[in-house]
């Protein structure tokens, strides 16, 4: 007999080998109707695998059987979909030939090799073919083939790419290989029972993907699509993506004339001088959280010789993602990150434990050699600012300094607009350095502080770096999409690299902890992510434009003056428009730039010494006195709303 234990505790017996489809039918109907896929034990114990629904145990064992609720179900859906895409393209395109296909998120890709660009009218036509493969829900079928097999079996198919793909893996190994219909693919699954479970899905676009990722290689045409386990979520995701279509940080930022992006510097950002304001208006105010917790504001030079990359082990990790110079028969790299710069600093003189825990901030330029399909307007460049900061402490000043850290980093956030962070700990890799004991610690501090502060948090295990584990903060925009930027790392290992140390209670040297911190990360990408959130229409005390003064005819220009004047001395930034225009088309144009604020003064507001008021969304806020209005500003500004 065999014994299978499900999620709930229960145990069901089967007299002889029984696979996961049969268990799932033992159980009920609906249930049979529903598996997607199973979850067993991983070989050698630790974690677990997803598996087909053929698949069969052949002693005692867990189970779970595995949904479209799931989401182990969603990713199987996800896979099996790009699958059925590449069926279908080699039904309209025999001459085309498949690689690769993997999920990503929110959906899937597959590159091909075809002699011409495919184009919508394709994209169209290859949906419409997934559609009716699916509806025949024809069976998804593994079987086995040696390597050498499956090499010889996709050659003879005039499949080369898979062929390259399969011959890669070492000669002593068997290939799992899947069929659906008249499709056959190479993958390691699992894949969904039949097609007919792969019924929410659209095609999204196609786009240049080069084999391997190598540039001397052929460029291949990817394409992309999403899959979802109901109509409700697919139709959310589209509507979402229009959306984000609408709130796209590049469109914005010309409409707005924030920033730009020219070809004679890829990656990094010219900023406008709106934009500029913004980025300062950020930078202050991080500024202000540094002095208000007790860190110190430091800042490290830009280009670092060699060899202090080799101590950190960056050269040998990041060496191609690094900008290289040479001067004197010396080797330098612009710095991708700050850390090291900060250890510099730190072993200037001797640190006692009575100096810790010792906090530095910078804001932190770094450049990274990101490759040119990677750039994203400014959410991903190859120069950027760090809001970033390094705590050196004791192990037993982790977890205050944790908590502390989380509880500051919630209210930057919420003053930035953004109330729902989601929390992840990563925790200890296979391969790592540090004692058990050590790693016990950090990552129990790194539990707790998140508990301290009222966080339900999630464990990513093994998601750590090889130094420390780590915390990851990500913010959730206002149309649901999520956005990593905060984290929090314990690190014992470059305080070790490069001999940092201080002096003891007991009189000995001992090497620090290393926290490192950020909240907002990267600037760029956090305006970027400020405009999207915003829709470009920032709160007052971002907006780079917080009030415009327009005046109805010539005769009200002085009081305008005046008006403006008194705006600017209480601090305000304000735009004065006297142009011998129609009201009606000056308040289009503003309002079309997002301000928060619009005064009007004509003959019955200059001799009233008042201002008639229009906030942001076309609202009427009517006329009152230049103090009330400028103690409501003032209101805004410091509420952040």
């Amino acid at each position: 007999m065999i014994k299978i234990t499900l999620p709930d505790g229960s145990q069901r017996e089967y007299p002889g080998p029984v696979t996961v489809a049969e268990v799932a039918a033992s159980i009920g109907s609906g249930l049979a109707k529903a598996a997607l896929a199973g979850k067993v034990p991983a070989e050698g114990g630790e974690g677990f695998k997803v598996v087909d629904t053929s698949y069969t145990l052949h002693a005692d064992s867990p189970l779970s059987i595995v949904t479209a609720k799931d989401a182990d179900g969603l990713e199987v859906i996800r896979h099996s979909t790009a699958h059925l895409l590449a069926y279908a393209v080699k039904e309209l395109f025999p001459d085309a030939q498949v690689t690769i296909g993997p999920v990503i998120e929110n959906g899937f890709f597959y590159d091909f090799s075809y002699k011409r660009p495919f184009t919508p009218e394709d994209l169209v036509a290859i949906e419409k073919r997934m559609a009716e493969l699916a509806a025949k829900d024809e069976p998804v079928v593994r079987r086995v083939l040696p390597r050498d097999e499956a090499v010889a079996y996709f050659k003879g198919m005039g499949e080369h790419y898979k062929a390259e793909i399969i011959a890669s893996i070492p000669s002593n190994e068997d290939v799992s290989l899947y069929r659906e219909g008249g499709f056959e693919d190479l993958c390691r699954g699992p894949h969904v029972p039949s097609t007919g479970k792969l019924k929410f899905f659209k095609l999204m676009k196609v786009a240049g993907a080069y084999w391997r990722g190598d540039h001397r290689n052929e460029m291949l045409q990817r394409i992309y699509g999403t899959a979802w386990a109901t109509k409700d979520e697919l139709q959310q995701y589209l509507t979402m993506l229009e959306e984000a279509e609408k709130r796209d940080h590049r469109k914005l930022g010309r409409e707005l004339d924030l920033f730009h992006i020219d070809d004679h510097a890829p990656g990094v950002v010219f900023w406008h001088p709106k934009g500029w304001t913004v980025w300062q208006e950020v930078e202050q105010y991080m500024r202000r959280v540094y002095r208000d917790n007790g860190y110190q504001e430091v800042k490290g030079p830009q280009l670092l010789d060699k060899t202090l990359w080799e101590k950190t082990g960056h050269w040998d990790k990041y060496r191609e993602n690094m900008f290289t110079t040479e001067s004197e028969k010396r080797d330098y790299a612009l710095k991708p990150m700050n850390c090291p710069g900060h250890i510099l600093i730190f072993k200037q003189g001797i640190k006692s434990y009575r100096d810790l825990p010792l906090r530095y901030g910078e804001f932190g330029q770094c450049h990274r050699n990101e490759p040119t399909g990677g750039l994203h307007g400014i959410m991903r460049v190859r120069g950027f600012t760090q809001d970033d900061g390094h705590i050196f402490c004791t192990e037993d000043m982790i977890l205050p300094e944790c908590t502390a850290y989380t509880t500051l980093l919630q209210k930057v956030y919420r003053d930035f607009g953004f109330d729902n962070i989601i929390y992840k700990v990563a925790t200890r890799p296979e391969k790592r350095i540090g004692s058990d004991e050590s790693w016990d610690k950090a990552e129990h501090a790194l539990m707790e502080s998140l508990r301290a502060s009222g966080c339900e948090f999630e464990i990513a295990p093994g998601d750590g770096a090889f130094y420390g584990p780590k915390i990851e903060y990500t913010l959730k925009d206002a149309i649901g999409r999520q956005w990593q930027c905060g984290t929090m790392q314990v690190d014992f290992s470059m305080p070790e690299r490069l001999d940092a140390e201080y002096v003891g209670e007991d009189g000995a040297r001992h090497r620090p902890v290393m926290l490192h911190r950020a909240i907002v990360g990267s600037l760029e990408r956090f305006i970027g992510i400020l405009i999207e959130q915003h829709s470009g229409a920032l709160p007052t005390w971002l907006a780079p434009v917080q009030v415009a003064v327009l005046n109805i005819t010539d005769s009200q220009a002085d009081y305008a003056r005046k008006v403006a004047k008194t705006l600017q001395n209480q601090g305000l930034r304000v735009d004065l428009d006297l142009r011998n225009e129609k009201i009606t088309y000056k308040i289009r144009e503003h309002s079309l730039q997002k301000l928060p604020f619009i005064v009007v003064v004509g003959d019955k507001e200059m001799a009233a010494g008042a201002v008639a008021v229009r906030a942001r969304g076309n609202k009427d806020l009517g006329v009152m006195s230049l103090d009330a209005f400028s103690q409501k500003i003032a209101e805004d500004i410091q509420n952040k709303s």
